[in-house]
C-alpha cells in the first residue's frame, strides 16, 4: 500500500525516503538528508537518526527522547551545498496540547567518509 512520504516532497514514501531509511541508500545532497531525517523523526526511527549524525555531536538518543512530539510538517527553505559542508534552513512543524508550533533552523551538513550527516544548528 502506498503512502506520501511524510518530508513535504508529495512523493510515495518508498520512492523518496524510504529508500533511506528502509532500503539502504544513502541521500546524496544535503537538503535529502534533512528532507530523510524529519521522515525518521516522523516514524522514530533512532537508528537512522544516529547513523545520519555526526559522531562528535550526536547525543546520547532513546527511544523515549522520541516519543511524545507529533511531527507535522516540513519545509525546506533554502540549501546551499558546498564539496565537504552545506546548510539546509528548514522549518518543521509539530504539535503540542497548545497547538502546532514551528521549530526553524539553520543547520550545518558536513561530509563525512563521503556520506553527508547532520553537524549541529547554526547560531544565529
Amino acid at each position: 500500500m502506498s503512502q506520501t512520504c511524510p518530508c513535504g516532497t508529495g512523493l510515495d514514501y518508498n520512492d523518496c525516503c524510504g529508500r533511506f531509511l528502509d532500503q539502504g541508500a544513502y541521500p546524496q545532497r544535503a537538503d535529502l538528508l534533512m528532507r530523510s531525517r524529519f521522515t525518521a523523526y516522523v516514524r522514530r526511527n533512532r537508528t537512522y537518526l544516529i547513523k545520519t549524525w555526526h559522531p562528535d555531536t550526536c547525543p546520547a538518543l532513546t527511544e523515549n527522547d522520541l516519543n511524545g512530539t507529533e511531527w507535522l510538517t516540513l519545509e525546506v527553505i533554502t540549501h546551499h551545498s558546498g564539496l565537504k559542508k552545506a546548510t539546509v534552513e528548514f522549518k518543521a512543524w509539530y504539535q503540542t496540547p497548545q497547538g502546532a508550533q514551528c521549530h526553524h533552523e539553520r543547520s550545518l551538513f558536513k561530509k563525512v567518509k563521503n556520506r553527508w550527516v547532520y553537524l549541529n544548528p547554526i547560531a544565529e
